[in-house]
């Protein structure tokens, strides 16, 4: 894999791009949005009077993200490929690589589960001197608790970037080419290598959107994730080289 040469605007290119994929299939786009949207009001009902869990829970769902996206990353790779997308297309892009889609899912679900019980420890060793919450934006904001959430922070920021490096490219390149999962990661991995400040740029970008699509009840989702399920499809084909890359559409081998 060759790494194209990156700038700082490349990101804003990427969501601009995204953008244009959303009005080319509006309503497909609003209907990956609205999948979005339901799982975060799930989330928050169902997890609202267990703060640990939902911090817990929460964290896996931004692990797991950019597998959800893999159906707004095959409208526009149907996009750049001149073809209109479809729905079924979309939500059975996944099985030409399910091997490889799989084993990715596997080691997501490895760092979720080291991410787990590193919360649990951090909970562990701050349980005497935090001051006892009803609700997660009580234990947000009590300035007992600041010991606890800077560790907290901390240790979440390490995993999540961890996680962010090895997905950044990963699941497009599952999608648009015949390799597994490992070469996926290190690839990802390898491009945050070459250019970490325009990708750490692009990563603040996604958690800034995305807490923003959050505040009014989880509803920015509705536009927010599909936006950010485009734009990582153009990510990727900013970040590998087009002589690198496979822009057609061609059936993967079983």
């Amino acid at each position: 894999m060759s790494v194209c040469t990156l700038g700082w605007r490349d990101p804003l290119r990427w969501l601009a791009a995204g953008a244009r994929d959303m009005r080319a299939c509006p309503a497909l786009s609003l209907g990956f949005g609205a999948l979005f949207t339901a799982v975060a009001w799930l989330l928050g009902l169902s997890l609202r009077s267990s703060p640990q869990y939902a911090l817990l829970l929460a964290s896996g769902v931004m692990l797991l993200g950019p597998a959800l996206a893999m159906g707004l990353i095959q409208a526009s790779r149907s996009c750049e490929a001149g073809q209109r997308p479809r729905l079924r297309p979309c939500l059975l892009c996944w099985w030409p690589a399910r091997s490889s889609v799989a084993l990715f899912a596997g080691l997501l679900l490895v760092l979720e589960l080291l991410w787990a019980r590193s919360a649990l420890i951090v909970f562990a060793l701050f349980a005497d001197s935090m001051a006892p919450e009803p609700s997660l934006s009580g234990l947000l904001l009590d300035p007992a608790n600041r010991p606890f959430l800077a560790a907290y922070g901390a240790m979440g920021a390490l995993f999540a970037g961890f996680a962010f490096a090895c997905s950044v490219i990963a699941v497009p390149m599952l999608l648009d080419r015949p390799v597994d999962a490992i070469t996926a990661a290190l690839s990802s991995l390898r491009a945050c290598l070459e250019h970490p400040w325009v990708l750490l740029l692009w990563g603040a970008l996604l958690t800034l959107l995305t807490l923003l699509a959050l505040l009014p009840a989880g509803l920015g989702l509705l536009l927010v994730g599909p936006l950010l399920g485009h734009a990582s499809w153009h990510a990727y084909r900013g970040i590998v080289c087009p002589a690198q890359a496979q822009p057609e559409l061609q059936p993967r081998p079983h």
